[in-house]
């Protein structure tokens, strides 16, 4: 808990108000099961990942999910921090975000690296970019299943898809899969993996040289419409227990209140540190408005 002259010495400091730019794409909305969807179906047919459907639809049985039940689709995403051009990827909410010279940015879930094999984070760039690329097991993946060839031709069993973009880092590349399930998930040697759909739209988009930062940040703060937003994802590890059928524990690390300060600016007056609360002990990676506006009741001022 953080003692109330922290807000006031905010306050009397005179921060600067957040620039209160729209920070928000897409619009979360429902979908109704078909007769043999599963989550993973539904995820596909919408363009999220697996984990963040799970998130989504806690109570929602993955496999068989009820023909006919409305499921919660997360579309909606806060853009990540730092700078915004190039390629970037939040490997805590499993996603990458691609933002144009000219244009909209837009972001696709991803596949990351799985327990022991984690994709890096830092700095580099699309250093090349192949179609229809072949496979070469890297020695830790021959370590693993010794039975693997030496080579693996493009085609339909190669499992980096029909497009690779293969970055500045040897060994790492952001390509397709040939398992499209393990999108959403954490799965791979470290490569960043996309759906077939997803990877096609992106490379054409993609010239080398392009930068790409990756990140790993569980929360993020944004702007949409004059309302200040927050969205806070459970940490990598946890999304293997997501994917265990279980939900995450909050993160008793996680302190959102510098951080909120930070990004409110002198709308800290208008922050509702309930919803803050509510979005650090739920991590549904969905963005939750913590702002209220005029026409709302105050809520005292987190102590």
């Amino acid at each position: 808990m953080r003692p109330a002259w922290l807000l006031l010495a905010a306050l009397l400091a005179g921060a600067p108000a957040a620039a209160q730019a729209d920070d928000l794409i897409g619009m979360r909305h429902y979908a109704f099961v078909g007769d043999e969807d599963t989550l993973l179906d539904i995820a596909r047919r919408y363009d999220v990942g697996y984990v963040e459907m799970r998130l989504a639809n806690p109570d929602v049985d993955p496999w068989l999910p009820g023909k006919g039940r409305a499921v919660l689709v997360p579309a909606d995403h806060i853009l990540p921090p730092g700078t915004r051009r190039g390629i970037v990827i939040n490997l805590a909410e499993l996603r990458l975000y691609y933002f144009p010279r000219d244009g909209l940015p837009v972001s696709f879930p991803i596949g990351i690296g799985r327990e022991g094999y984690e994709t890096p984070t830092g700095r580099t760039t699309v250093a090349r970019k192949r179609e229809h690329p072949q496979w070469v097991p890297t020695a830790s993946e021959r370590a693993e299943n010794p039975d693997l060839p030496t080579l693996v031709p493009a085609g339909p069993d190669n499992p980096m898809g029909d497009y690779a973009l293969y970055l500045g880092w040897s060994g790492y590349a952001i390509h397709g899969t040939n398992k499209p399930f393990s999108i959403g998930r954490r799965g791979s040697h470290g490569c960043i993996r996309m759906y077939p759909e997803d990877v096609a739209r992106l490379y054409p988009l993609i010239a080398p040289g392009t930068p790409v930062t990756v990140i790993d940040q569980p929360y993020k703060l944004g702007w949409r419409d004059g309302e200040l937003y927050v969205e806070v994802h459970p940490p990598q590890h946890a999304a293997d227990v997501v994917e265990d059928g279980d939900m995450p524990t909050a993160d008793a690390d996680l302190d959102l209140v510098a951080p909120v300060l930070e990004a409110a600016g002198k709308d800290v007056v208008r922050v509702d540190w309930q919803r803050v609360e509510k979005a650090r002990t739920e991590q549904n990676g969905m963005p939750l408005a913590i702002t209220r506006r005029s026409a709302e009741p105050a809520v005292a001022a987190r102590p």
